[in-house]
Order: C-alpha cells, then sequence, then structure tokens
C-alpha cells in the first residue's frame, strides 16, 4: 500500500476541482499576460467571497467577459453591463463588473506607456523570481505584504479597483510570485522548479 501525500490543509480531499485547483495551478509561476489580468480580475471579484465560490463560476466568468480579453472588455458598453447583471453565472456586482471594464481600459493604459508586457510589469514587484515561504501551516501565512502593497498602490495609482494588498496578495500566491504552499505539500517543491 502506498503512503498517501500530504498537501496544504486548505484543498480538502473530497473536493474535486478545488483539490485539482491546488495540485495543477496554485503557486505555479504565471507569465502570460491575459492570464495575469484574469486572476487579477477574478481575485478582484473574490472580495467578501470565498476562492471556492469563484472558481466553481470560473467558466462561466470567462465566457461572460469574452475570455478576459482586456481590449474587448475595455469597450464594454452599458447594454453589456445590463446584460451581465442578468448573468446567473457570474457575481451580479455591478461595482465588479464596472470596476473590471474600468481595468481594462487602465491595463491597456498601463501597456501603452511602458512598452512591455503586464507579466514584467507586476514580476517587477518580486524582482523577477518567486518569493519562496517555508510555512508549516497554511494559516501561517500573511495576508499581505510589503511586495503587495506596492503592487497594490502602483496598481491603484494607475486607474485599478477592487486590488487592495489583501487581494492582490492572494493573487501573488495564485500565480507563484509567492509560493505559500506547506513545506509538507508535494507542491512546494514543485512549484519552485517551474520558475523562470
Amino acid at each position: 500500500m502506498s503512503k498517501k501525500k500530504l498537501h496544504c490543509l486548505w484543498a480538502p480531499e473530497n473536493d474535486e476541482l478545488y483539490r485539482r485547483y491546488h495540485d495543477e495551478e496554485w503557486g505555479v509561476p504565471e507569465y502570460d499576460d491575459r492570464a495575469l489580468f484574469e486572476k487579477l480580475m477574478l481575485d478582484g471579484f473574490q472580495a467578501g467571497l470565498s476562492w471556492r465560490t469563484i472558481l466553481y463560476k470560473r467558466d462561466n466568468f470567462r465566457k461572460a467577459f469574452d475570455g478576459f480579453n482586456p481590449e474587448k472588455i475595455a469597450r464594454y458598453s452599458p447594454k453589456k453591463v445590463d446584460r451581465l447583471l442578468q448573468n446567473e453565472g457570474i457575481i451580479r456586482s455591478k461595482s465588479k463588473i464596472e470596476a473590471t471594464i474600468g481595468n481594462a481600459q487602465s491595463w491597456l493604459a498601463v501597456m501603452e506607456q511602458g512598452g512591455g508586457s503586464f507579466s514584467d510589469f507586476l514580476w517587477e514587484f518580486v524582482d523577477g523570481a518567486p518569493i519562496v515561504n517555508r510555512l508549516k501551516v497554511y494559516t501561517d501565512a500573511p495576508t499581505k505584504s510589503q511586495q503587495s502593497e506596492a503592487m497594490s498602490k502602483v496598481l491603484k495609482a494607475e486607474g485599478f479597483k477592487f486590488c487592495g494588498p489583501v487581494i492582490v496578495y492572494a493573487f501573488m500566491q495564485a500565480v507563484g510570485m509567492v509560493n505559500d504552499h506547506e513545506i509538507a505539500c508535494p507542491r512546494w517543491k514543485a512549484v519552485q522548479n517551474l520558475a523562470r
């Protein structure tokens, strides 16, 4: 009989989708501009809710928001907002929907100014390499950091909304800018090998 692998305590055995998210996505360094934009927007929608709620609606969000293509979202009309508010498959918060449109417009402005990529812009806050923490228990993870506070401040100055330091820290954990897997979790070491 093989020994069962340990995983971070927040990834329950009996929730296949959530567990797959932990095992395949969470903490994996992400460098794709569109994927980073999507995750930042979904973390904004999560404000006041659980990630599990968003995860179970993620495919609906992707359909509703044109695959989180910032160029398309930036041009959404008031009629599109009304249609989104009728969509039971997503979180129907007018302020979060409108923030996503504004964030797409801010994203485009940042890309025009910088001439680089959204990935380069965000990864600069961790000097281009993941911060590796050594957590025995997931509850020891901070809810924010100097880096998340700095990123939040710059994003807000660029016009982004729903990007406070706590939301940004959760985003940084999810996209591998911070490795907050528990050290006993096999993913702690695995995600380190995926960094550039």
